[in-house]
């Protein structure tokens, strides 16, 4: 049988289970909130943040003489315990949930209260010597909490996305070397355009993914402004005049951020602003990682009937009734964590207009979907370099077919033939089949010295030794 222990709360009493480290509000909430099976625990860079920002407080209140010393040793133990990652399985409330956080926040201080008790050789449950709201919540509240934990977390997805991303880049740069002068056609619209390199074409995406990474770097700035201190709406009500620049000055250290205190701490408690402008961030990255991924699926379709540009590295039976079949499974994948994204920034982009005066109650839901759009796309970058990327050859006869073939060449003969001239060999390219630079050496259009440079890489494509990027 499980024992328990009794406690109360402003409804009533209730048992919990002895051995737990959460206590009758985090109870009340687990049954409370069944929605989707998904405790708080599954962000460990959330549970770190509030632990954090409680160790924080422990010490502010003990430099501002609030807080007994040996209270504050043991709250400040209890959070580096949970800092190290021990006790991530007590935050056991569900990721979505009413009451603008307060339920993880209540959780946290439970959690934390009951740890601390083992440091003072008390029992779980003895709040008479240190208590969850009275001690560990000292001079703060969920409306500053909640936010400012969330911000930390998301500081620390965005720089783990960077790292991913970068990883990502170095894979692209490394094909776009590979390829360097591989000629091809260009498409516009689907139709043949003019030539390019391989590597031009590969270059381009690693160019991309430095654009947003630089983007995501600049949002995180904006995130970095905090409301710890305000407590309830942004008043600083009941809590020390100094708490919120020496609660600040100690989460810096602590978490080796440079945070900042909101300089109007009544707009900072309601304002979702920062949060909208990631996620808008990672939706951006989220498009153009899904038209890379795209781009991929259609150089290499095929291998008879499509484009048979580039192989990707087969990773799996593609069919279970077409023998010898293989589906662009990885950028499949990394297409559908992109929807993901950009339904998640809808989500945010909602519950951020939701708010209502002096607090945005629906910070749980913006803070389920940003860590979902961090924690995947951080796994789809890395999964897409060493599972796709990485092993992707070049089909390089079929690649030089299709510039020898294409009409798409004449574009370059312009200068030397004049624009009527060149549309005319097109046409006639078009009717017989034959190909461009065919027709104009019969013609003698052209000096073969001259036509030899234009079709060169470095002539068709102006074409540089590659440059680290």
């Amino acid at each position: 049988m499980v024992t328990t222990r009794t406690e109360h709360d402003l409804l009533g009493t209730r048992e919990v289970p002895r051995d737990a480290y959460y206590g009758i509000h985090t109870l009340r909430a687990v049954e409370n909130f069944p929605i989707t099976g998904r405790q708080i625990s599954a962000y460990p860079e959330l549970i770190n943040a509030l632990a954090a920002i409680k160790q924080a407080a422990a010490l502010s209140n003990r430099d501002l003489g609030l807080l007994d010393a040996s209270k504050a040793r043991a709250i400040i133990a209890a959070c580096e315990d949970v800092r190290s990652g021990q006790l991530h399985d007590q935050f056991v409330v569900d990721v979505i949930q009413g009451g603008a956080g307060t339920s993880t926040n209540m959780n946290a201080n439970e959690v934390i209260a009951n740890r601390a008790l083992e440091h003072l050789g008390r029992q779980r449950g003895d709040y008479s010597a240190l208590h969850p709201i009275d001690h560990v919540n000292m001079g703060q509240s969920t409306n500053d909490v909640y936010p400012t934990a969330l911000r930390i977390a998301a500081i620390h997805g965005v720089n783990h996305l960077t790292d991913a991303m970068t990883v990502l880049r170095k894979g692209f740069i490394a094909k776009s070397r590979e390829f360097h002068d591989i000629l091809k056609m260009g498409r516009t619209q689907l139709q043949d355009a003019v030539p390019m390199t391989l590597g031009q074409e590969f270059q381009t995406y690693a160019v991309m993914l430095d654009e947003d990474q630089k983007r995501l770097r600049e949002a995180t700035l904006l995130i970095s402004e905090i409301n710890l201190g305000g407590t309830a709406i942004g008043t600083r009500i009941a809590s020390h005049p100094d708490f919120a620049v020496t609660v600040c000055s100690h989460l810096n250290r602590i978490t080796n951020l440079h945070l900042l205190t909101a300089s109007d701490l009544i707009e900072a408690t309601q304002d979702c602003g920062a949060f909208v402008q990631v996620s808008g961030v990672l939706k951006r990255f989220a498009v153009k990682l899904s038209k890379i991924c795209n781009d991929l699926r259609l150089l290499s379709s095929g291998p008879r009937a499509g484009l048979n540009e580039i192989n990707l590295p087969p990773m799996q039976s593609g069919s279970s009734i077409m023998p010898g079949k293989i589906n662009p499974v990885i950028p499949e994948v990394v297409n559908q964590v992109a929807f993901e994204v950009i339904g998640n920034d809808l989500t945010v982009t909602m519950a951020a207009e939701a708010g209502q005066l002096q607090l945005n109650a629906f910070e749980p839901i913006i803070a389920h979907s940003l860590f979902k759009s961090l924690t995947h796309l951080h796994a789809a970058c890395l999964t897409l370099e060493s599972r796709c990327i990485r092993g992707i050859t070049a089909n390089t006869a079929q690649l030089e077919a299709m510039v020898t073939h294409s009409i798409g060449l004449v574009t370059v003969l312009n200068p030397y033939i004049g624009y009527e001239t060149a549309t005319a060999i097109a046409l006639e390219a078009h009717r017989t089949g034959r190909g461009v630079i065919e027709i104009v050496r019969e013609r003698q259009l052209v000096p073969e010295e001259t036509l030899e440079k234009i079709l060169s890489p470095e002539g068709l494509c102006h074409l540089h030794k590659a440059e680290p990027l």
